[in-house]
């Protein structure tokens, strides 16, 4: 399931799969192995894994790579250690959003500022600067300079920006140029099933952010036009951090995920039209919602 990081996804997949295969103490984790076995990339396999460390649930040895500390028997609740590795890895990265929006950084900053500011050593700190790099509110400057891109920060702005996705996606929709990616549709039903599935439970504000917005930019991908696409993409990075503040309301998640079934449902039934009307009353429901007080 792709999106901007796995890491916490993974940390719970591979949790599963030490339950599931009733692996013991000791036992050796190769990181290819786990790739394969969960059908992802090796680099959000590591990162998982070091969370995993950082909960002592692996050991890393030199060259040799990770071992279980605790076998399956020993392993905490799902929801428990899942919880705590979203935690793990959010609690820098929201105390630099939240410094971002409040006007306590400047647009550019250093890395020994920053390091200095969180007490954070320059190996984490370019870990989560560089997950804000591929979210797209960060870009690196030349030696070790970062600065902050424009964000959505007022009531207004934001409301603007549900504005432009209610004029844009729907219509993206009935272009002659739309066509269904049969694999991405695939990918993205997967994705809002293992939500719907209790996923939405466990998820970080960030990955539910990102689940989202990459099903409304696969959907507008599919019309082929690259200036609705843009757009699109620009205003989901824009808006990206104020719904990070925003209190996630975890129990109406179900019915945007069952929404978001039901376009694609409608969209490989050959019904555009019915799709399109129903994308709309969909963004305009969440706007009504989600619009924050900034």
């Amino acid at each position: 399931m792709p999106r901007p990081s796995l890491a916490t996804q993974m940390t719970s997949r591979i949790l599963d799969y030490i339950r599931d295969n009733n692996l013991k103490p000791d036992q050796h984790l190769p990181s290819q192995t786990l790739a394969d076995a969960l059908k992802v990339s090796r680099a959000p396999i590591n990162g998982a894994l070091q969370i995993l460390e950082e909960m002592k649930i692996v050991r890393s040895e030199p060259n040799r790579g990770f071992f279980l500390v605790k076998g399956a028997s020993d392993l905490p609740e799902p929801d428990e250690a899942e919880s705590d590795a979203s935690e793990r890895e959010d609690r820098w990265y929201f105390a630099i959003a939240e410094d971002r929006l409040e006007g306590k950084l400047p647009d550019r900053v250093s890395e020994n500022e920053l390091m200095r500011r969180y007490g954070l050593s320059r190996t984490r700190l370019l870990k989560i600067l560089n997950d804000i790099a591929d979210e797209g509110w960060i870009e690196r400057l030349p030696g070790n300079g970062w600065e902050f891109g424009p964000l959505l920060t007022s009531q207004e702005s934001y409301r603007q920006g549900y504005q432009l996705r209610v004029a844009l996606e729907p219509q993206a929709l009935l272009l002659p140029s739309f066509e269904i990616d049969r694999a991405a549709f695939a990918a993205a039903r997967e994705q809002q099933q293992w939500l719907l599935e209790g996923g939405y439970k466990r998820a970080s504000r960030s990955e539910i952010f990102a689940a989202n917005a990459e099903f409304h930019e696969m959907l507008v991908g599919c019309a082929h036009n690259p200036f609705f696409l843009d757009a699109v993409k620009r205003v989901n990075r824009l808006r990206r951090l104020v719904e990070y503040r925003i209190t996630v309301d975890r129990s109406r998640l179900p019915v945007q995920c069952r929404e978001h079934i039901n376009i694609l449902t409608l969209l490989e039934k050959g019904l555009r039209q019915e799709a399109s009307d129903f994308l709309r009353v969909h963004i305009e429901g969440a706007g009504l919602i989600k619009v924050p007080k900034v």
